[in-house]
């Protein structure tokens, strides 16, 4: 069997307040997420560029699918290039820091992580190498 080259290929975030739940990452983010339907669910995508390699995720409304849950799978999205001006926005978009920034790992430059609850009560993790 080959190897990998990622283990990530696709993540959704399930979401009880669709709109609140695009402004919230919208804001944190600081960009436009893009909204389709897809077979009945609403979606609104991260950015991500596939022919980079790049690994995508939405945020998806889908209640007969998807429940948010404050302990369930955990991800983390990029906050290139500064992991604290993206906190700054997380309390005013409507979400709560559970963690402050921290080394991903004090002997190596692996960046920084922290964990937010989003606006729908969804554990998050950001990082960055900043």
């Amino acid at each position: 069997m080959a190897t990998r080259m990622h283990a990530i290929n696709w993540f959704e975030i399930p979401v009880n307040d669709f709109d609140r739940a695009r402004k919230f990452y919208e804001t944190i983010l600081g960009y436009q997420m893009v909204e389709k339907a897809v077979d009945g669910a609403r979606m609104a995508f991260f950015d991500f560029d596939p022919r980079e390699e790049g690994r995508g995720g939405a945020i998806v409304y889908d209640p007969a699918f998807y429940s948010p849950s404050d302990n369930g799978t955990l991800i983390y999205l990029n906050c290139e290039p500064n992991l604290q001006k993206v906190l700054d926005r997380v309390v005013p978009a409507g979400g709560k820091i559970l963690q402050n920034a921290t080394p991903v790992a004090v002997t190596q430059d692996m960046g920084f992580w922290a964990l937010i609850s989003d606006s729908e009560g969804n554990r998050i993790a950001l990082h960055a190498m900043e």
